[in-house]
């Protein structure tokens, strides 16, 4: 397999992507096969309010795009939960940045 372009995306991206490549090829192989049925079973939101929570989260200068899509991918609703996401991530927010992420993916999910 040769990669053609990288970027970070949610889970419901992803899922249309695959989606869209099933309906031009017909069959996707056993990877690509378990990936859109786990994206199926656990994106939980699409579309506009996706989008309105990635700007929003946008504008926490400390977030870097990966750090947003695994928010928009999980939807924390508590700072302990954002605590274990990022436990193992070379970023530390304070407790104002975390109750500002909370607050935004509860208003938008």
């Amino acid at each position: 397999m040769h990669i053609k372009d990288e970027k970070f995306v949610t889970w419901s991206e992803a899922r249309k992507i695959l989606e869209k490549k099933t309906d031009e090829i017909g069959e996707l192989g056993y990877e690509q096969k378990n990936a859109l049925e786990h994206l199926k079973r656990f994106s939980k939101t699409s579309g506009k309010r996706i989008t309105e929570m990635i700007d929003a989260l946008s504008k926490i200068e400390r977030l870097k795009e990966r750090h947003i899509m695994i928010i928009v991918n999980i939807l924390p609703q508590t700072t302990d939960e954002l605590k274990i996401l990022f436990s193992n991530e070379m970023i530390e927010l304070g407790d104002d940045e975390m109750k500002k992420i909370i607050n935004i993916v509860k208003k938008h999910s």
